[in-house]
C-alpha cells in the first residue's frame, strides 16, 4: 500500500466520490486512472501520473479544527494507517483519503492519547473500512 505524498494526490482523491462514512470519519476514494497533473512550478505542458503504481494509495486528512493538539492528530494518523493496512487486501487498486469530519467528546477523552480515545477511533475505523470493502 501507497501513501499520498503531495498535495496534488489528495486534491485529486477529495475531487472523487464518498464511499463510506460514521460519526467522525469520511473515506474518499477516485480510481487510478485519473487526469494527470502538471508539476507545480512548472510552465511547462509535460504531465506525470499522480499515481504511478497500480495498488491501493492512502491518505490520511485531520485537520486542527477537530483534533486540536498534535499528539491526538498523530495517533489517529496512526490508527487510519494501521487500520488500512488490514484492509489492504480487500480494498480496490484506487486512491483513498481518510478525513476526520468531526471532533471526538474532550469531556469523554481527557487526555489527548488515552486508550480509551485509540480504542473508539480504531473501532470506527474497522467500520468505516468494512463498509467500504463490502
Amino acid at each position: 500500500m501507497q501513501r499520498l505524498k503531495n498535495r496534488a494526490q489528495f486534491e485529486a482523491v477529495m475531487a472523487g466520490t464518498t464511499v463510506s462514512r460514521t460519526r467522525h470519519f469520511a473515506l474518499h476514494r477516485t480510481e487510478l486512472d485519473a487526469p494527470t497533473a502538471a508539476p507545480a512550478g512548472l510552465g511547462t505542458e509535460r504531465t506525470q501520473a499522480l499515481f504511478a503504481i497500480r495498488e491501493p494509495w492512502i491518505g490520511a486528512l485531520v485537520p486542527k479544527r477537530w483534533a486540536k493538539r498534535a499528539v491526538t492528530r498523530n495517533a489517529i494518523k496512526r490508527q487510519i494507517y494501521a487500520v488500512s493496512r488490514e484492509f489492504e487486501t480487500r480494498l480496490p487498486a484506487a486512491a483513498h483519503v481518510v478525513r476526520l469530519r468531526a471532533g471526538f467528546d474532550r469531556a469523554h477523552f481527557s487526555s489527548a492519547t488515552s486508550d480509551a480515545l485509540k480504542h473508539a477511533v480504531r473501532g470506527e475505523l474497522l467500520d468505516l473500512f468494512a463498509r467500504a470493502a463490502a
